[in-house]
């Protein structure tokens, strides 16, 4: 067993400073920073966990409650960046976890600030990280959380190294790296882009770009070869000529095919732009070539995971079995490419979307690896540079953004002042502004994709009505959240006389800790005379308790631990301290020192020196209602039946089974650092003075598992399981009502007012939206994130959409005699909570009324009934066009 006091743990040191200086010095120094940003400031990373405590501490973070009294707050302990920290890395380089979330998971200070927080508070480890310029027109700063990570295999005896490095160092650092580690002169190397374990591209060692640039990606392969061994030509790179298109001129039927897959394209126009194909030679950097038999079916090839890209692939997917768009792509687009838009990306976005979306169509049932696109968007699009989780809906709002100003037909913009409604006819003002907003977009993702919806403001003084007419590429339609939620919580017994039972309970959504406890107390009837102590258990060990009973609930997430320790008023009282309980073994092959497992047990002892003897006294009480139960006792317990006693009263036979000798036979250390585990024998006659919270680590051994069954402290339930079981309709909402509250009338927020021009003055204005103008491709963003200051959270409600006949008629203002019937074509899913998720996509080949699963690289089958899930995020739709439509079309 091992002692931790507070004075003990982690050698903190007090700092002289009162909490309102702290919060001044740091607000200086983040001042100070933010003034001088350049590349190569240094920023540490620190765990959200501790820092939020630290701003609650100091005032720089305050939780109103409905009082209106502010939470009582304790000044923290020391750093703690365990939570963040991969366990398996070296304990002198710490690596970071992977999938972390910035202000969730982890925060950034910088590098002044970090010496005041671990001169005040110690602790750590120190996780340093640098600040790097990103983006191609507007340079944006941001901190490289995570480095690049390669796997690096020298050919000359097949050992691999790990190689990280920044994003942004040259090819030819990364050949200085690699020669100082091998000790290989710097002319004798050779090193390749060895993706996926096969030689695509000789790294040029004078080479300025970057590694991001030249397409290598995290967690790949790069090869060594020493002496000459590996050619000396250098292969180029599709990355380093990608505007060098070579056309040729299949037959019509043959590029038609290859769009159709041998049927007709559902939507039966063309558009008509040419059918020229650019060289299929550019496609060796990423798919080897193949030859199709002549019913093969195409736009069945996966997408390559590169490092949590799951959320690209799932966009990806969707878009390349939206039919107008692969048969404009597959066509020759080049003299709608506007390389000189000054709001695209110079032409290269649209070209690697192309040149990806020939590669799934060429590629058969072949998985495609992305990586020209991913290199692509990062240049363009830093908020998706790195490998974190991202959102599909953002990188789909993103992609269609760009590819549209870089298909933009329109070269210079006219100028084209508003005119206001004028009580004219609201078809004239539409068709006028639709007129307008053509003039100067005018691309297939505005033909395709844009549509146009009524605006009504009304002010609530004056009753001055403005009404306008704009744009949109997709709708994010509200999803109805419920006012309550459902908390799991283990309650364990201070006094030892039961076994720990987990309790699911109801609380309100916006509640504190006491509607926690008062539900728990229902739950598990509790006593006139008992009270439950909140406690989060992280990484076996007492995170925090919630001891303030105006605490929010929201801040408590669903994959947390929560437990409640049960006590009676009298073991409470005044003079007590807490007395917690870690349990550790010894792993083998291990001389690290005991690793935690199962979940700590808190009691309270007498604040006032105690010995060994006394501690093993309360810890013996506490594991009580863990000791094995013997059929021997059971039936010498005078127990007629033979039957085997239930657990409640199993706590009571076992007690008298043991003598009190073996009681304090366990193993106890003190342990004085927190971090590196440094025991120190905890023998009987040892003198503790305990602390406001006296920390004990139990050493386990054969022994103690013989006689206890540690299985009831381990398995701890999260607070919620988010459990994707197939519902019936009934218990979803209908994509109609969320459509009708999307369009429903309401005031706008006090922070985005409407200036009345009747009134002269900011008014919180009616606003109302009407559909006008339907695309043929009509998007429908389903928004399951909420957001709030302290709280992010996912609404996995099933939300019932058509897959045929979805008829939106009645929903759209304008008369002009079009269909606006749909047909669902494409999902994108999204599985899991936030930053840990994972998306797939669902999506119908063109010719097929078949569906399939597209899981990144994996792609499956998939019946039409199991596609309406919960997990939809994103729907796809495609408009039938009416028998007038299509007969215009035919005479065109």
């Amino acid at each position: 067993m091992t002692l931790i006091t507070d004075s003990e743990s982690i050698g903190v040191c007090e700092s002289s400073y009162t909490p309102e200086e702290e919060r001044r010095i740091v607000t200086e120094l983040n001042n100070e920073a933010e003034a001088d940003l350049k590349e190569g400031n240094l920023y540490f990373v620190i765990s959200n966990r501790w820092y939020t405590r630290w701003q609650r501490f100091v005032g720089l973070l305050t939780e109103e409650f409905r009082s209106g009294e502010p939470s009582e707050v304790t000044r923290p302990g020391p750093i703690d960046n365990h939570d963040i920290i991969d366990s398996e890395s070296d304990a002198s380089d710490p690596q970071l976890r992977m999938m972390l979330e910035e202000g969730v998971d982890y925060t950034l200070v910088q590098q002044e600030v970090w010496r005041k927080l671990v001169k005040w508070y110690k602790g750590g480890p120190p996780v340093p990280r640098k600040l790097i310029s990103q983006g191609f027109y507007t340079k944006s700063f941001s901190v490289e959380v995570y480095l690049l990570c390669l796997t690096l295999t020298d050919s000359r005896d097949e050992s691999t190294t790990i190689i990280r490095l920044s994003k942004q160092a040259s090819i030819g650092q990364l050949y200085e790296m690699v020669c100082a580690g091998k000790g290989v002169a710097k002319e004798k190397a050779r090193i390749w882009d060895y993706f996926e374990k096969k030689k695509s591209v000789l790294l040029d060692p004078s080479s300025e770009q970057s590694v991001e640039e030249a397409g290598l990606q995290f967690n790949q392969d790069i090869l060594l070869e020493v002496d000459g061994s590996a050619s000396s030509q250098f292969v180029m790179s599709l990355a380093e000529n990608e505007l060098a298109m070579v056309p040729l001129e299949p037959m019509r039927s043959d590029a038609m095919d290859i769009v159709r897959g041998g049927g007709t394209l559902s939507n039966g126009h063309s558009n008509g732009f040419k059918f020229s194909f650019f060289g299929r030679n550019t496609f060796k950097d990423d798919v080897s070539s193949r030859t199709f038999g002549k019913g093969e079916k195409r736009g069945l090839g996966g997408l390559q995971n590169l490092g949590n890209t799951c959320f690209m692939n799932s966009t990806l997917q969707c878009l390349a079995h939206t039919p107008p768009i692969v048969e404009y792509f597959l066509q020759d687009y080049r003299s709608d490419i506007n390389a000189k838009n000054p709001l695209g990306m110079r032409g290269e976005l649209a070209i690697a979307f192309g040149e990806l979306l020939r590669k799934l169509w060429s590629s058969g049932q072949n998985t495609v690896a992305p990586r020209a696109f991913k290199t692509k968007l990062a240049r363009f699009a830093p908020q998706f540079s790195g490998y974190n989780q991202h959102d599909s809906q953002e990188m789909l709002a993103f992609l269609l953004d760009g590819l549209h100003e870089d298909l933009n037909k329109v070269k210079r913009k006219p100028y084209i002042e508003a005119k206001d409604s004028d009580g004219r006819p609201d078809d004239e003002v539409a068709e006028e502004k639709w007129k307008y907003h053509k003039a100067r977009n005018d691309s297939v993702i505005v033909d395709v994709f844009q549509g146009q919806y009524k605006s009504t403001l009304v002010c609530p003084d004056c009753g001055k009505i403005s009404i306008t007419f704009d744009p949109f590429m997709y709708l994010s339609l509200p999803l109805p959240s419920s006012r309550t939620r459902s908390m799991t919580v283990t309650v364990f017994y201070g006094d030892g006389s039961h076994l720990p039972m987990p309790y699911t309970v109801t609380v309100p959504k916006d509640g504190s800790c006491r509607d926690l406890s008062n539900a728990l107390g229902t739950a598990c009837c509790l006593d006139n005379d008992e009270s439950l102590l909140l406690a989060e258990v992280y990484d076996h060990k007492v995170f925090k308790y919630y001891e303030n009973p105006r605490e929010l609930l929201n801040g408590i997430k669903d994959n947390e631990h929560i437990v409640a320790y049960r006590f009676k008023q009298m073991h409470k009282g005044p003079g007590k301290v807490k007395l917690e309980i870690l349990h550790g073994e010894q792993e083998k092959s291990s001389d690290r020192g005991p690793k935690c497992f199962g979940t700590p047990l808190v009691t309270y002892i007498n604040k006032e020196p105690l010995s060994g003897t006394d501690i093993a006294t309360s810890i013996s009480g506490l594991l009580s209602p863990l000791r094995r139960v013997h059929m021997s006792c059971v039936v010498n317990s005078g127990n007629e039946n033979g039957h085997v006693p239930d657990e409640s009263s199993r706590s009571i036979l076992s007690r008298d089974t043991e003598t009190e000798d073996n009681d304090r036979e366990l193993s106890l250390s003190l342990l004085r650092d927190y971090y590196s585990f440094n025991l120190q024998p905890l023998e009987s006659d040892s003198v503790v003075n305990p602390g406001s919270v006296t920390k004990v680590l139990v050493k386990w051994n054969e022994k103690e598992h013989e006689k206890y069954d540690s299985s009831y402290l381990n398995d701890l339930p999260k607070v919620h399981k988010n459990v994707l079981a197939k519902k019936t309709m009934q218990e979803g909402i209908s994509l109609f009502s969320c459509l009708e509250a999307f369009l429903a009338e309401e005031p706008l927020g006090p922070d985005d007012m409407w200036y009345c021009p009747g009134c002269k003055e900011h008014r919180q204005a009616n606003k109302k939206l009407d559909l006008w103008k339907l695309p043929d491709i009509l998007v429908f963003h389903l928004k399951r994130f909420t957001y709030s200051r302290y709280f992010k959270n996912k609404i996995d409600t099933l939300v019932n959409f058509h897959i045929h006949d979805l008829d939106l008629s009645k929903y759209v203002k304008n008369e002009d005699g079009q269909s606006y019937l749909y047909e669902l074509y494409a999902i994108s899913n999204h599985y899991g909570g936030l930053g840990g998720g994972h998306y797939t996509a669902y999506a119908k080949l063109m010719d097929e009324t078949k569906w399939y699963n597209f899981d990144d690289s994996r792609v499956s089958a998939v019946n039409e009934s199991e596609i309406k899930t919960s997990a939809a995020y994103v729907l796809f739709y495609q408009r039938v066009k009416s028998d007038s439509e299509t007969s215009d079309m035919k005479m065109d």
